[in-house]
């Protein structure tokens, strides 16, 4: 019975092997840019062959979807939780993939501690520094050399433009941004440093974010791309404001890196908007349409909205460092649960069997013009 089985396995390997594409994405792609993927616990852990045979073959980074957030590496002041992050490194050096740290500061994810005191009171402006420095120090520490580049502040304005009225601005104003990039550069100056953001085809988050970006220049410090999310839809976003972004955010004289590219083709909320994942909406069947798969119509109208952004990413290839998807397949998205819990949905370019769908090819080709 264990020789039939691992005959199987062999088997359903063997034909998952001759499904990939003779070349990968990376083998075209790689001339100018990585090309990446977010990666959950499941598979660092070596779990998911599937997963890895796709990694082997199309990608030449990662980037850890939650294991190197600061509620999980830093769960109590002082108490820091490697393991999961330990295997993810490990997991990256094996498969040839160029580590991205994902991220350093953010609002959003942090352990319950970071901005209070034991009253549950906001802590002052010197107590705070010093945890994000304490943290940044000890995290980027831990994977000198290791890691490739860092996400270093993660969503930190609104879609107008204005700043996130986070505990973080609320202690520290715009302070906080200059804090966690010095404190990144001092634990390694070697990795690259990263602002990253969602909606960044707003014109007043453009506009911030360049702001940000001259400021942090300006006073010596290391910044080495701006992170556009790229969570995008079926009518969002304007393709010449995306293109603008681009083009505004490479003449400050860092690189361009769509970070966590995926492509949500459901119906959305009326009230819906931007990547805020404390978004949360009550499940309507009308909203959640392709359950038992999609019409041939609509995948090619989602084929072709794919292609609308890789032809502008080829365009700009020489501004554009990275591209990297927030999952491999569509069954490990988080668009499947998010904004709405328990949908069916089709963001990414492998599908729920982790076979390459038909613009991977098409992407292969345009990149090897």
């Amino acid at each position: 019975m264990k020789n039939i089985k691992t005959i199987l396995i062999i088997f359903v390997m063997t034909s998952f092997s001759l499904s990939l594409s003779a070349q990968g994405l990376k083998d075209v792609m790689g001339k100018y840019c990585l090309i990446g993927a977010a990666i959950n616990q499941w598979q660092s852990d070596d779990q998911d062959p599937l997963a890895t045979a796709v990694l082997q073959q199309h990608f030449n980074c990662a980037v850890a979807e939650n294991c190197m957030k600061a509620e999980i590496l830093q769960p109590a002041e002082g108490i820091f939780d490697f393991r999961i992050s330990d295997k993810f490194v490990d997991y990256c050096e094996q498969n040839n993939l160029k580590i991205i740290g994902h991220c350093l500061v953010w609002h959003s994810q942090a352990p319950d501690w970071m901005f209070t005191d034991s009253f549950g009171r906001l802590v002052d402006r010197e107590t705070l520094a010093r945890r994000i420095k304490d943290h940044i120090s000890t995290v980027v520490g831990r994977y000198k050399g290791r890691v490739y580049g860092w996400d270093v502040v993660n969503e930190a304005v609104e879609d107008d433009g204005s700043f996130r009225q986070s505990p973080l601005y609320k202690i520290l104003g715009e302070d906080f941004i200059e804090i966690a990039f010095r404190a990144a550069h001092e634990a390694d100056p070697d990795a690259q440093l990263y602002i990253n953001d969602y909606s960044m085809a707003k014109p007043g988050k453009r506009e911030t974010i360049c702001r940000i970006v001259r400021q942090l220049k300006e006073k010596g410090l290391r910044i080495d791309a701006v992170g556009m999310q790229s969570h995008n839809g079926m009518d969002y976003p304007d393709l010449t404001e995306y293109e603008k972004s681009i083009d505004a955010f490479a003449a400050l004289g860092v690189k361009v890196m769509m970070t966590e590219l995926d492509l949500n083709v459901l119906p959305n909320p009326k009230q819906f908007g931007g990547a805020d994942i404390s978004q949360n909406y009550e499940y309507q069947q009308m909203l959640n349409p392709y359950v038992d798969g999609l019409p041939k119509e609509k995948a090619k109208e989602i084929e072709q909205r794919f292609m609308d952004f890789f032809k502008i990413f080829y365009k700009h290839r020489d501004q554009i460092s990275r591209i990297n998807l927030w999952g491999i397949a569509d069954h490990n998205s988080w668009l499947n649960g998010w904004p709405i819990k328990g949908r069916t949905n089709y963001p990414l370019l492998f599908d729920r069997q982790y076979k390459p769908k038909p613009i991977v090819q098409k992407i292969i080709n345009l990149y090897s013009k």
